[in-house]
């Protein structure tokens, strides 16, 4: 529930990914919750959530599964334990054969892009109400991209749109999400 809103709301009700909107009522979206916790064995179940959605997403048609958002809801708090086990995912993503195939993209609670200020409003960008991976097949962002006039101006599209927004009133929001 709470990604269903935040993607409704934020990922499309924004425009933050102009490519998302068609997939959101979707069955080709999959949404998968892992629950593993932090302790060692949860480290463990994190990593077979991984590699089963890399699985599941590389043997199914883009007409079955498009993408992947696999959310974390025991786990990863911190968003340096998020990045670290985002690095560890690369890691199997690479180990899998799956460059070039699949790619990862990152959001989180507190995601901060490196050298912006702690306040910019433009980490919300990739704040989610919970940490997730998202699971991408590269071949469809790749089109995704080549059908859409200047892709290169989205990320300061986004900015422009979040600063008129304002940190307060997405914090705000975010809270919302989470609390669902």
């Amino acid at each position: 529930m709470q990604l269903r809103a935040w993607l409704e709301d934020s990922v499309v009700g924004l425009n933050l990914c102009p490519f998302a909107r068609p997939l959101l009522g979707s069955p080709a979206l999959r949404v998968v919750v892992c629950e593993a916790d932090d302790s060692p064995a949860g480290q463990q179940a994190m990593q077979a959530c991984v590699l089963a959605e890399l699985d599941v997403l590389h043997s199914s048609s883009e007409a079955d599964i498009a993408t992947t958002l696999l959310a974390f809801t025991a786990a990863l708090a911190s968003f340096d334990d998020y990045l670290d086990f985002l690095d560890h995912a690369n890691a199997l993503l690479l180990a899998a054969g799956l460059e070039g195939i699949i790619q990862l993209a990152s959001f989180h609670p507190e995601y901060q892009f490196a050298g912006e200020p702690a306040i910019a409003a433009s980490h919300y960008s990739n704040r989610a109400p919970l940490p997730v991976i998202h699971l991408l097949r590269e071949d469809m962002l790749e089109r995704a991209l080549a059908s859409w006039p200047h892709p290169e101006q989205i990320p300061e599209a986004n900015i422009t749109r979040l600063n008129s927004i304002g940190r307060a009133a997405l914090a705000a929001q975010l809270a919302q999400w989470q609390a669902l």
